[in-house]
């Protein structure tokens, strides 16, 4: 497995791929969310396809929000995810930020399970529909 800093236009190709995306993410969505803001684009690869993505960027001088992010469901359960994870957090911290937030869906249990095993703790709830669609907002301090 590698995870390298990649393109946008192949993260949203990966992503779009991501059933739990239903909706889609188009490119120009993303650069909108991303204009004028420090960003990280994130792919994982396996066997030199792209099989999963992150994408995340600064929201202040201090917190980096980890904003879109999924692994295609080929890929599923060979560790891709925690090495994208793993990999952000690492350049976030390098890169000085003190904060790392992300926002999730109650029914994304893998998700949100892995998200605590790594030292991310919920600090907000919005109650959005059904409890399973109730948003999740973690953050985790990041030693720089």
């Amino acid at each position: 497995m590698e995870i390298r800093a990649g393109h946008l236009e192949e993260a949203v190709t990966v992503l779009n791929s991501v059933p739990e995306l239903d909706a889609g993410v188009s490119l120009e969505q993303c650069h909108a969310r991303l204009a004028g803001r420090t960003a990280l684009v994130l792919v994982g690869y396996l066997h030199g396809e792209p099989v999963g993505a992150k994408i995340g960027y600064a929201t202040s001088e201090t917190q980096f929000y980890s904003w879109l992010g999924g692994v295609t469901k080929a890929a599923r359960g060979k560790g891709v995810a925690k090495a994208l994870l793993k990999a952000q957090e690492a350049w976030v911290d390098e890169s000085g930020y003190q904060t790392l937030a992300v926002k999730s869906r109650n029914r994304f249990t893998a998700m949100v399970c892995m998200l605590v095993c790594h030292g991310y703790q919920i600090v907000a709830l919005e109650e959005k529909g059904q409890p399973a669609d109730y948003r999740l907002y973690f953050e985790k301090q990041i030693n720089n």
